[in-house]
């Protein structure tokens, strides 16, 4: 006792001495501010704002560190330091903080500081409906003697609400009936004793057991409620053995029940009163033991329930035997005999069995051709075991039944084509005529086998084939590649050339490789031979029988510059050109001296000739050996013997050359100082690429006005009939090309079906022109007018005589546009 004196008093001088120091160092202790808010309310819900409720200025708030200090319960709120809000920081149950407490209040300190201040918060939490009435147990068996006489109570368990105050239990209700009544009086902390009252006296011969329902109501709203089942026994004297309701009770039970399910209730009636009136129910000791083991049997009520898994293809019935017998002494036994009855429950899926007959199935296979056997069953009864099997949809196959309806072939029902598919997923489904239906699947997989029933293809027909001239032979020129959708020997395929009925007879000169398609030519093609000819190339598979396609290949000879442009005039005379003029000395500048003519074998810019005058260096600056001119000749002897000399070049600025015409005029009149004769060397030379040229000199001489008229007569007259052969002969192969190359161009149109190819593209290559080419030149000879596809030209030009294809002499005075 000392020590507790002294342990108090010691505590006491500690609040004191804390109090003074409060007072010290506190300048202001706030009053207490009191909030409400219900519970559950969610995470940020702003209980009140602490700082205007105080009066405290909300820009101090940071600077005086404003915050909740010390308690248990400050884990619940939080507050702002830039509003002053005070929220909820986490859920809050009320049930669990404050029980069943009438008033649940969370106090709260807060702290600000310079100066200091300690304020106080109580946070009032109210109740939510958020609880049912629960009962301890949900059923409740009473046992009443029938003599039992009216007004007797029966205390009753009542039921317990986690919610307070209006929330929690506010009344009950009883079932209706005619024996009972309910009564309720206050017990401690505002909870109510429940009674159950007899109302009216049993008659155990009429009322052998009550089942009750006894409803527990809150005060929310809307309220809620919990129930108890109640079940009174009515007790009697032992004078009576109990007797069944029925001799044999039939129960019609459905497999896979769940266990716990009360199946049947047995009932058994004895007129006693008391223990000898009590019955209890037991199965007899004949029943077997897979009865115990299915079925459990309530002693007190009778209720039979389910014990274990029931299961219609094990045992489709069961006997069992009841005993029911009395408490009393001696007790006094009376029996029956359930029978239940086990009705099939839809509970098996189908079974598939496949049996296929074959892997592959060739393509084409006639209708109605047997893949598999189906075999289905079902272990359930009645149309919960009859099975219908079907296949999904937009497959080429289908199912027909046998006999005995568990049976099935898959049969092919459209033709099969393994090119556009290679095998089939098949997806049989089983389905029973249950209610709901179970279903089951099975995939089987069908090869589509591969029959010889695709002919090569070849990707375009015809083929246009383009080939320059001078190819190599033997070389490849070209290859085809069919394709044959076909597989393995199927679609092996073999090249070949088909002889006979082709153009120009050239089936000859092509072979091809009989694996790759690789096609050869077995002679070097020339353009001025040959400008295009056709063959026909066979693709044969290796299947039985061996299935072929075939296709056309054009082949166009394209032009090389591969030949020497060809003096016409001068006349070549043993392997040089050289030809001599006169003109008259008192000509006038521009006066035609004379024209060359040239012609080439190629065409296009390979064929377009352009002349030029030849400079010469000084003779004087070569004498040490710089290179080595050779030339040959045919003949022997004298003939045979060849000499070389330099040539003097006479001055240029006394003739000038069109380029285009070949024509030599004087570019002045002469003077008593120039010289008699002249010698011109001219060069003649194509467009290629790589130009090809040819040289010839004109030798021109100077002589009185008297005798050039002497000697100009004569030459007309030869000249005359000279140049009408000529230009006979030039209008001849004129027309001929031109003839030629429409023909061409028509069939290049029909043959490429409006698709256009541009020789001139091809064959007219810009090398050293700085001019531009026109689809068409009309000239004029006689009274005839031709059009011949070349180069720009004048509106005046001519055909020089002894030009060959498009080889136009040009003037250069106008210039026409395209």
């Amino acid at each position: 006792m000392d020590g507790e004196k002294q342990r108090r008093g010691w505590e006491y001088w500690w609040i004191v001495l804390w109090f003074a120091l409060l007072l010290c160092f506190v300048d202001q202790v706030s009053t207490q501010i009191r909030y409400s808010l219900p519970e559950e309310v969610k995470e940020g819900y702003t209980v009140g704002n602490i700082a205007k409720d105080l009066g405290i200025d909300v820009s101090s708030l940071v600077d005086r560190r404003f915050r909740v200090v010390s308690g248990a319960n400050d884990a619940l709120f939080q507050v702002n330091q830039n509003n002053g809000v005070l929220s909820v920081k986490e859920k809050i149950d009320r049930d669990e903080l404050c029980g069943k407490n009438r008033a649940c209040t969370v106090n709260i300190k807060t702290v600000v500081e310079n100066p200091l201040e300690i304020h106080y918060i109580e946070v009032e939490v109210t109740d939510v409906n958020d609880n049912y009435p629960v009962f301890a147990e949900t059923k409740m068996y009473l046992e009443i003697p029938e003599n039992t006489l009216p007004g007797a109570r029966f205390e009753l368990p009542a039921a317990r609400d986690l919610d307070a105050g209006i929330n929690s239990i506010h009344t009950y209700k009883l079932g209706q009936n005619e024996h009972f009544q309910l009564q309720l009086r206050d017990g401690d902390d505002e909870d109510k004793i429940v009674f159950l009252v007899l109302h009216k006296q049993l008659d155990r011969e009429q009322y052998t057991s009550q089942s009750l329902l006894l409803t527990a109501y809150d005060g929310g709203s809307p309220p809620k409620s919990g129930t108890l089942n109640i079940t009174v026994c009515v007790s009697d004297i032992n004078d009576n053995r109990p007797v069944f309701t029925q001799e044999t009770y039939t129960v019609m039970l459905k497999e896979n029940t769940p266990t716990g399910s009360i199946i049947a209730t047995v009932n058994a009636s004895d007129a006693d009163d008391g223990l000898n009136g009590e019955v209890e129910y037991a199965f007899s000791r004949s029943s077997k033991s897979q009865i115990n083991d299915k079925f459990y049997l309530d002693s007190v009520t009778g209720e039979i329930s389910i014990k274990g898994k029931i299961d219609f293809e094990e045992n489709e019935a069961y006997r069992l035997n009841v005993q029911a017998t009395d408490k009393g002494q001696p007790p006094m036994t009376g029996d029956c005999r359930v029978l239940i009855k086990v009705t099939d429950v839809n509970d098996n899926k189908p079974e598939i069995d496949i049996t296929s007959l074959s892997n592959m199935t060739p393509e084409g296979s006639k209708r109605g051709t047997v893949i598999a056997l189906i075999s289905v069953t079902d272990k359930d009864s009645g149309l919960n075991g009859k099975v219908v099997c079907s296949l999904p949809d937009k497959v080429p196959f289908e199912l027909k039944s046998s006999v005995k309806g568990n049976m099935y072939s898959l049969e092919t029902k459209d033709a099969l084509d393994r090119e556009l598919v290679s095998y089939y997923d098949i997806t049989i489904i089983a389905t029973d005529l249950g209610q709901p239906p179970q279903l089951s699947h099975k995939t089987i997989r069908v090869h589509v086998a591969d029959v010889n029933d695709n002919n090569p293809e070849f990707p375009y027909n015809p083929i246009n084939l383009y080939l320059l001239e001078n190819n190599s032979p033997g070389a490849p020129i070209f290859s085809v590649s069919a394709r044959d959708k076909d597989l393995n020997e199927n679609a092996v395929i073999t090249y070949s050339v088909i002889k006979g009925g082709m153009q120009n007879d050239m089936a000859s000169f092509i072979n091809i490789h009989s694996e790759n398609g690789q096609i050869y030519a077995l002679k070097q093609f020339d353009f001025e031979t040959v400008k295009s000819f056709q063959f026909h190339v066979s693709a044969s598979d290796s299947g039985t029988p061996a299935l072929s396609s075939n296709v056309t290949v054009n082949v166009f000879i394209l032009d090389k510059n591969d030949n020497v442009p060809v003096i016409l005039y001068p006349v070549t005379s043993n392997g040089s050109a050289e030809g001599v003029e006169e003109i008259p000395r008192n000509v006038n500048a521009g006066h035609l001296v004379t024209k060359v003519r040239a012609y080439d074998a190629d065409i296009g810019y390979n064929g377009w000739l352009l002349f030029s005058l030849q400079e010469v260096s000084d003779h004087s600056l070569f004498g040490h050996l710089v290179t080595k001119v050779r030339a040959y000749d045919a003949d022997i002897g004298y003939n045979g013997w060849l000499l070389f000399s330099l040539q003097e070049v006479s001055d240029h600025s006394l003739f000038g050359l069109d380029r285009y015409t070949g024509q030599i005029r004087t570019l002045r009149s002469f003077t008593e100082t120039d010289e008699s004769q002249h010698k011109l060397v001219i060069l003649v030379k194509d467009n290629g690429n790589v130009s090809l040229s040819a040289t010839t000199t004109v030798i021109i001489k100077v002589v009185e006005p008297k005798e050039a008229f002497a000697a100009s007569d004569v030459k007309n007259s030869i000249k005359a009939e000279e140049d009408n052969d000529i230009a006979f002969y030039l209008i001849i192969t004129l027309g001929s090309v031109s003839a030629l190359f429409v023909i061409s161009i028509i069939v290049l149109i029909v043959m490429q079906c409006s698709k256009s190819t541009d020789y001139s593209s091809k064959y007219l290559q810009d090398t050293n022109y700085d001019g531009t080419l026109c689809h068409s030149i009309q000239y004029r000879s006689g009274d005839k007018r031709y059009m011949l596809v070349g180069p720009r030209m004048s509106i005046g030009s001519t055909l020089a005589q002894g030009s060959n294809r498009n080889t136009l002499v040009v003037s250069d005075r106008r210039r026409s546009s395209c």
